[in-house]
C-alpha cells in the first residue's frame, strides 16, 4: 500500500504539472511569477538555458506562441496555443488513465483481488513443472518444490476456482484437520531438538519470618532429545497432467496435501511415540477426574469439569477436541421444555463450549474428549515445510509416460506439560 500511495502522489504531481502547463497559455504566465511558480514545483528544468526563464519575446507572443519547451528557442521551434493545448490534453488523459489504474490496484490491496495460491497451484505454476512439461516426452525429468503454508481451505478452493474447467477429480470426502492450530509451533533447521523437560514439581513457597529459614521447592528437570519424523505419501499420474494445471492442482490439493494433513492430525493426537511415530497428545495426557458430580450430569457438564481440572492444575484451557458425532449429540441436547440448549437448529452455532473453540475431528475416537491448555502442553517443531516432488524417472515411468508425485513434511511434537491435558470418556458407548 505504501508503494501505491507514493505512485498516486507522483501521478498527482504530474497531473498538476500538466494543468500548470495548460494554464501557462494565459498572458499572466509570461511574467516573472510564472518562472517562480515553476521553480517552486520542481519544473524549472523545463526552462531554456540562459537565465532559466521561459518568458517569450514579443515577436513570439504575436505569432501565437506562449511557452518554450526544453531546448526550444525562438529560432528553432514555434508552437501555437492550439497545438500546445492539444499536446497538454493528451498528456493529461494519459496520466489520468494511469492514476485510475493505480487507484484500482490500491483498492484491491495490491493483489488484484486474487486469493493466495494453493499448494497445487504453486506447483502447477512453478518454473520447474513448466520445464518438465516442455521435455516430458523427450527425456527423464524431476522437480522438487517447497510450497508455502496455506492457512485457509477457502483460499485453496478460491484459487482453483479460476480454472477454465471443473478441477474436481471426484475425490472421496474428507475433513479439515486443525489440531496444529491449537499448538504452539516453532520452525527448526535441525534433525532433532533438545529441550529441558520438567518431570516433577513440588512448590513449597510460603510466608517467611525475618531471619527464618526459607522453604525449598523441588523441581526435577531432564534434557530430552526430540527426533524429527517424516510424514509422506505419493501417487502416479499420466505425464499429460504436467500440461493440465487444474488437474495437477486438484491432485495435489484434494489428495496429497489433504492426505498428508490427515495423517499429521492422527499423529498429533494418537501418536504412540514408538518407532517413527510422533509422541501424541492423548498418549501423554492426564486422565479425566471430576472435581464434583453435578445433578443430572450430561456431556456438556463433563467438558466443563475437564476445563476445571486443567484450571486446578494451574493451566488455562484453550481448546476442546471431540468426534463430530459427540458434537452433534451435544448440539441436540434439550432442556425440560424441549428447547435446544446450544441454540435453535435454524441458527448458526459455531463449535464452542464455555468460550473455548471445539475441534470436531474424526481423528478423535467416538465418545472421547480431550480438553487442554494446548499452547503450554506441547510444542510443534516444523523441520521441513510440505514439499512436493515430481519425477518421470521413477520405475517404468519413462516408457509408460507417467509421472510420480510425492508429498512430504518433517516435524516433531514435544509434550512438556501432561497436566495441562485432560482426556476422558463421555460414557455413551459401552
Amino acid at each position: 500500500m505504501k508503494t501505491y500511495s507514493v505512485c498516486v502522489v507522483m501521478l498527482a504531481l504530474a497531473l498538476t504539472a500538466a494543468l500548470f502547463l495548460a494554464v501557462g497559455a494565459s498572458p499572466a504566465f509570461a511574467g516573472d511569477g510564472g518562472s517562480m511558480m515553476l521553480a517552486a514545483t520542481g519544473l524549472s528544468t523545463f526552462a531554456a538555458a540562459g537565465g532559466g526563464r521561459m518568458i517569450m519575446s514579443a515577436a513570439e507572443r504575436r505569432s501565437g506562441r506562449f511557452l518554450r519547451g526544453p531546448g526550444h528557442t525562438a529560432s528553432t521551434h514555434t508552437k501555437t496555443a492550439a497545438e500546445l493545448a492539444k499536446e497538454t490534453a493528451d498528456v493529461f488523459n494519459s496520466l489520468k488513465c494511469r492514476l485510475e489504474d493505480v487507484e484500482q490496484k490500491a483498492a484491491r490491496g495490491g493483489s488484484g483481488g486474487r486469493a493466495e495460491p494453493s499448494w497445487g497451484q504453486q506447483v502447477a505454476d512453478s518454473d520447474e513443472v513448466k520445464a518438465m512439461s516442455a521435455i516430458k516426452t523427450s527425456q527423464p525429468a524431476r522437480a522438487r518444490i517447497e510450497v508455502k503454508s496455506i492457512t485457509s481451505g477457502t483460499a485453496s478452493a478460491g484459487a482453483m476456482a479460476e480454472a477454465m474447467r471443473d478441477p474436481t477429480v471426484n475425490a472421496l470426502p474428507g475433513r479439515l484437520p486443525r489440531i496444529r492450530d491449537l499448538l504452539n509451533g516453532i520452525n527448526t533447521n535441525s534433525g532433532s531438538v533438545e529441550y529441558v523437560d520438567q518431570t516433577a514439581r513440588t512448590n513449597n513457597a510460603a510466608p517467611v519470618a525475618e531471619a527464618a529459614l526459607k522453604p525449598e521447592s523441588d523441581y526435577t528437570w531432564e534434557l530430552a532429545n526430540l527426533p524429527m519424523r517424516t510424514i509422506a505419501h505419493w501417487t502416479k499420474a499420466s505425464v499429460q497432467v504436467l500440461d493440465d494445471a487444474p488437474q495437477l492442482s486438484s491432485i495435489i490439493d484434494g489428495e496429497l496435501r489433504y492426505g498428508l494433513a490427515l495423517a499429521e492430525d492422527v499423529q498429533l493426537l494418537n501418536g504412540s511415540g514408538v518407532g517413527v511415530n510422533l509422541n501424541g497428545l492423548i498418549t501423554n495426557s492426564t486422565a479425566y477426574a471430576a472435581e464434583f458430580a453435578p445433578a443430572g450430569e450430561n456431556m456438556i457438564d463433563k467438558i466443563g469439569l475437564a476445563i476445571l481440572q486443567v484450571g486446578l492444575a494451574e493451566f488455562l484451557a484453550n481448546g476442546i477436541v471431540i468426534h463430530p458425532t459427540d458434537w452433534m449429540r451435544m448440539r441436540m441436547l434439550k432442556d425440560a421444555d424441549g428447547k435446544y440448549i446450544l441454540g435453535d437448529p435454524q441458527a448458526p452455532v459455531p463449535p464452542s463450549l464455555f468460550g473455548l473453540p471445539v475441534v470436531p475431528t474424526t481423528a478423535m475416537t467416538v465418545d472421547k474428549f480431550l480438553v487442554g491448555d494446548f499452547m503450554r502442553a506441547a510444542t510443534l517443531y516444523d523441520r521441513q515445510a510440505p514439499t512436493v516432488a515430481l519425477s518421470t524417472e521413477d520405475g517404468d515411468n519413462f516408457v509408460k509416460n507417467m509421472v510420480t508425485i510425492r508429498c512430504e513434511s518433517r516435524l516433531g511434537l514435544a509434550i512438556k506439560q501432561p497436566l495441562a491435558l485432560s482426556y476422558g470418556d463421555f460414557g455413551n458407548v459401552a
